[in-house]
């Protein structure tokens, strides 16, 4: 292929949502998250690192997240590595990355004053080797900074044209609500979206906190965790596996705790419905948070090509799944 020929985009049925209120399309199924990236620079690099971004662009997702502190800004170097080699064309790609925790020890190499915002927003460009990204977030909300500073120093990030939109991570409904109203005040961009935690054993935020933001601004989600740190994906029903996430001591402990225990057993029962819908739990986790219609995309984590398309299978099950199963999950959840 010649280098100035560009692979061409194709949906290949992956669902298409709006971002909250923005124009902009995201697949409902996008490529990131701590783990990927974690391990995207550090363990996964070269080829196998080309063949994940590949799998994942070949079978509609143009969505991918990251963050300037995932792997010391060493995920965010390989993403645009592969992305330059696969010679993707930049409109076809969506990409998000996060600002507030820095790579480097400074008193202003991390939080979210204007100058962190900003010279953080540059560097992270430069390792991704782009002019801009499509969403720029702020990782966390840093209460020691005015909401004021914090929402114009967004705003002339995408006034210089390095971000199309700006999003919260792990903010309070408060704060969010806080940067609409000054935004709003000085006539300035707000928030479109925020990066939230959610998944079957974690719902308080997206499932009530958060209700009238969805309802008073139609504010986007981009859904982080959605399997539980692994654990929905029934990997652990019978034990850890050596080398699994949870073989450190730490994580062994937690999964033997009561509460460990619990989760557990609520798997095995998830696992049982996934089965009668000829699917996986971890098919049928990602599909569940799918029927909210809150959520705009589910950042899946995948450490190879073949598990991104274990992933990719919630697709399929997506619309078999009848009230009836809901209401199945709702009870198990609920035990």
């Amino acid at each position: 292929m010649p280098p100035t020929e560009h692979p061409v985009f194709e949906a290949k049925g992956m669902p298409f949502r709006r971002l909250g209120q923005s124009g902009l399309r995201v697949s409902l199924l996008s490529l990131g998250g701590v783990y990927v990236w974690l391990t995207l620079g550090e363990s996964l690099t070269g080829d196998a690192a080309k063949e994940l971004v590949q799998t994942a662009f070949e079978n509609g997702i143009n969505t991918f997240d990251t963050a300037e502190t995932y792997g010391e800004g060493k995920s965010e170097l390989e993403l645009g590595r592969v992305i330059k080699e696969l010679n993707y064309r930049r409109s076809d790609l969506v990409i998000m990355t996060k600002i507030f925790w820095g790579i480097r020890e400074g008193p202003n190499d991390s939080g979210l004053s204007r100058k962190h915002i900003i010279e953080g927003t540059r560097e992270s460009l430069e390792r991704l080797q782009m002019s801009y990204v499509d969403v720029i977030f702020a990782h966390r909300c840093d209460r020691t900074v005015l909401m004021e500073e914090i929402v114009r120093a967004f705003n002339y990030v995408i006034q210089q044209g390095w971000a199309l939109y700006w999003g919260t991570s792990a903010w309070t409904a408060q704060e969010i609500e806080q940067a609409h109203h000054i935004a709003t005040k000085l006539k300035l961009i707000p928030p479109v979206t925020e990066q939230v935690l959610h998944n079957m054993f974690y719902r308080e935020r997206m499932e009530k906190e958060y209700l009238p933001l969805f309802k008073k601004y139609e504010y986007g989600t981009t859904i982080w965790s959605p399997l539980a740190g692994g654990i929905l994906t029934g990997k652990y029903n019978d034990g850890i596996p050596e080398g699994s996430r949870f073989s450190t001591e730490r994580r062994r402990a937690a999964l033997a705790s009561p509460e460990g225990v619990a989760e557990i057993n609520k798997v095995k029962e998830i696992t049982k419905i996934a089965q009668t819908l000829d699917s996986t739990p971890t098919a049928l986790a990602l599909a569940w948070l799918a029927k909210n219609p809150n959520t705009s995309t589910i950042i899946t984590g995948a450490s190879s090509a073949a598990q991104l398309l274990q992933n990719l299978e919630a697709l399929k099950v997506l619309p078999r799944i009848t009230d009836e199963h809901l209401e199945q999950i709702e009870e198990v959840l609920g035990e």
